[in-house]
C-alpha cells in the first residue's frame, strides 16, 4: 500500500473507531491519529458537519496541543482557537485542532515549528484532511501558532491551502520564526492578520502586528483588523486570559475571522 494511500486508511480507521466521538445538532466530533513520519503520530480534534464549505484548521499557541476532552465532546484546553471550539463549531466550517506529535518535537520553539519535522507532519495532516473533504482548507494560528501557520503556507508546495489567518502573531525577532522574518512574499493566497491593540506581549506589538501585510506582497487579498474589545484582563500578558487571548471578546473576534473567511475582502 503506498503512503498517500496507508494515511487515508488511518483516516477511515479512525472515522470508524474513534474513541472520542459525540453528535452535535449539525455535524460529528472526532478525535483521529494521523500518522505523520515514521512511528510517529498527531492526533487531531475533528468536527465534521454536512454544510460546511471550507476546513479550518487551528494551531494554538505556547507549546500546541488542544489539552484533554471534556465531558461535553470537547477540548478544554484554554488557548485562544481551542476554548472557542464550540463558538467555531456555529459556522459551516469543518474544524480541525492540532495536537502534538508522539515523537515529543517541542512546538514551545519556533524554529521548531518551522522545522521539517513538523512541516512533515502539518502536510501528512492536510492531505489526510482533503482524503475527508475536498473542501478548502484554511488555517488559522494565534501566537506561537501563526509560526506553524504561516511556515506551512509558504512552503505550500502542494497547494493544499487555500487562505490565513494570523491572530496575536509573534512579531519579535529574537523569537526564532517569528512573522516578519519568514518568507512573507511567498503567500499567494488570502491572509488576514487580527491582533488586539491592546496586547501587552513582549513578543507581540501591536504596532509591529500592522506592517505583516505589507510584506505579503503577493497576497491576492489581505487584511488587518485591530480588536479594541474586551475586559477583565488576568496574569501573564503572553497567556491567553489576557488581551493577548481576546479575553472578554473572544467570540467576537471569532464572528469577525469567520466572516472574512466567509467573504474575504481588502
Amino acid at each position: 500500500m503506498n503512503t498517500s494511500k496507508f494515511r487515508i486508511f488511518i483516516l477511515l480507521a479512525a472515522f470508524l473507531f474513534a474513541p472520542h466521538v459525540a453528535a452535535l445538532e449539525t455535524g460529528v466530533t472526532e478525535v483521529q491519529r494521523i500518522e505523520t513520519r515514521d512511528g510517529v503520530t498527531v492526533p487531531i480534534f475533528t468536527y465534521w458537519r454536512p454544510d460546511a464549505v471550507a476546513s479550518v484548521v487551528l494551531f494554538s499557541g505556547g507549546a500546541g496541543g488542544y489539552g484533554q476532552i471534556g465531558e461535553n465532546g470537547w477540548p478544554t484546553g484554554g488557548n485562544f482557537l481551542i476554548r472557542t471550539g464550540k463558538h467555531w463549531s456555529q459556522f459551516p466550517f469543518n474544524l480541525i485542532m492540532v495536537g502534538r506529535p508522539t515523537d515529543g518535537i517541542d512546538l514551545a520553539l519556533g524554529n521548531v515549528r518551522t522545522g521539517q519535522k513538523h512541516g512533515a507532519d502539518n502536510v501528512a495532516i492536510f492531505k489526510a484532511i482533503k482524503g475527508r473533504s475536498p473542501l478548502p482548507i484554511w488555517v488559522v494560528g494565534t501566537s506561537m501558532g501563526t509560526i506553524s501557520a504561516a511556515a506551512a503556507t509558504i512552503n505550500d508546495t502542494g497547494n493544499l491551502i487555500a487562505g490565513l489567518v494570523l491572530t496575536s502573531s509573534i512579531v519579535a525577532y529574537k523569537v526564532p520564526g517569528a512573522i516578519p522574518t519568514q518568507s512573507l512574499e511567498k503567500i499567494r493566497v488570502p491572509a488576514l492578520i487580527v491582533h488586539h491593540e491592546n496586547d501587552a506581549c513582549w513578543a507581540c506589538r501591536p504596532d509591529e502586528a500592522k506592517n505583516i501585510g505589507r510584506a505579503m506582497t503577493n497576497a491576492p487579498i489581505k487584511k488587518t483588523i485591530l480588536i479594541a474589545g474586551g475586559s477583565g484582563a488576568t496574569g501573564n500578558p503572553c497567556e491567553p486570559m489576557h488581551y493577548h487571548g481576546y479575553v472578554g471578546f473572544q467570540d467576537e473576534t471569532v464572528d469577525q475571522i469567520a466572516a472574512w473567511i466567509l467573504h474575504p475582502t481588502e
